[in-house]
């Protein structure tokens, strides 16, 4: 009997955890893999909130974060820590997802050895090396290596196509994203206490339309942070609307947002939340305001308008799909948004019923059966 194919599937934040872990479950599950899981937990307690909550218990842990590390620091931790790994596992494929400088480093890390590398989450393009940065140059890296592309969508696919990437190494399957909220609504369904934390904020709020609001990118840290919680309090002087912000951990988000929201009635300045705590407050919210990558293609999965706080968006399958729209980081653009969204019916059915892009929840079945047809 021939033995299971080795796979290292490599990550380290949350957002890479959330959209891995039902690739991780769909691998283990399958004998005809050996799935093997190294983070490098370049975030740590947002990606250990994710492992917790899927059952995932890393096989190899870098613990690479620092605070304050510089981009090429971290990325050399990456590199020979990931390296270290590969030596010890020999896996004969490295599944990488997305952007970060974990996938860029895994990605390159196998490389060197000669492993097949597959991108889940291939072939996303903003065209803009410095939106998002870095991760807009590391998912073209990731790109030059790959063995297996998994495009989410036919746009990806195109982009990939354009770059010469051989045709039949590229496999539109639909996002991840999806799979994963799927399981986790469904663990929500079975087990309401999973996600019981925002209850009081609720309860707090009844009556009022909740905007949901995530913010951590780099190219936005100073003025476009400060911009941004001036459109927040803005718009939170609506007696009608309320708004849930998850401050992310990094100081250049966390010190502007509390010196410009702290102590208003309307806003709740919370911690980063569990991925089943996010789903809640993407069930109770009536609009998204992000500038994250994930958020504009989970949000539409359950209904609800996505404004990206940001200029450019490797993901315009939701611009162009109307689920999504872009307003950069202008206080009074952000709060015209808005407005126009919570006064005006039509514009905000015309985005909440806007057909989602990113996939049916099948696509880590998918990934699997196209890995399985390359051992």
């Amino acid at each position: 009997m021939t033995s299971p194919a080795r796979i290292l599937v490599v990550f380290g934040t949350r957002p890479e955890a959330i959209k891995l872990f039902p690739v991780v479950h769909a691998l283990k599950a399958d004998p005809r893999f050996e799935c093997v899981v190294c983070v490098s937990a370049q975030h740590r307690q947002m990606l250990d909130q994710v492992l917790e909550i899927a059952g995932i218990v890393p096989d190899h842990d870098l613990d690479v974060m620092q605070p304050d590390q510089t981009l090429d620091a971290l990325t050399a931790n990456l590199l020979t820590g990931l390296g270290k790994v590969m030596d010890i596992v020999k896996p004969d494929r490295v599944i990488v997802q997305g952007d970060t400088a974990t996938a860029m480093s895994g990605a390159l890390a196998a490389y060197y050895r000669k492993v097949p590398v597959d991108h889940v989450e291939a072939g996303l393009r903003s065209y803009n090396i410095y939106h998002p940065w870095p991760e807009e140059v590391n998912r073209k890296i990731i790109g030059a290596m790959a063995s297996l592309h998994f495009a989410p969508t036919t746009t990806s696919e195109a982009a990939l196509l354009k770059e010469n990437i051989a045709a039949d190494r590229v496999h539109v399957t639909g996002n991840t994203v999806n799979d994963a909220l799927k399981w986790v609504t469904a663990q929500i369904e079975a087990n309401p206490a999973l996600a019981a934390g925002l209850a009081p904020l609720e309860a707090r709020f009844a009556g009022k339309r909740i905007i949901g609001v995530t913010s951590h990118r780099r190219e936005n840290f100073g003025e476009g942070m400060e911009q941004i919680a001036q459109a927040i309090r803005e718009i939170a002087q609506r007696p009608d609307t309320a708004v849930i912000f998850p401050v992310h951990l990094n100081p250049n988000v966390r010190k502007v947002m509390t010196e410009g929201l702290a102590g208003l009635d309307n806003v709740a300045l919370i911690e980063p939340l569990d991925y089943p705590h996010f789903a809640r407050l993407l069930a109770i919210a009536e609009i998204m305001l992000t500038d994250s990558g994930g958020v504009q293609e989970e949000a539409p999965a359950l209904g609800k308008p996505v404004l990206v706080m940001r200029e450019t968006t490797e993901r315009p399958e939701g611009v162009e799909a109307g689920t999504a729209k872009l307003v950069g980081t202008d206080a009074r653009r952000i709060v015209t948004e808005i407005s126009t969204l919570l006064d005006d019916k039509a514009a905000y059915e015309a985005m909440a019923r806007a057909h989602n892009p990113f996939g049916d929840g099948h696509t880590s079945s998918r990934i699997v059966e196209l890995l399985a047809n390359e051992i």
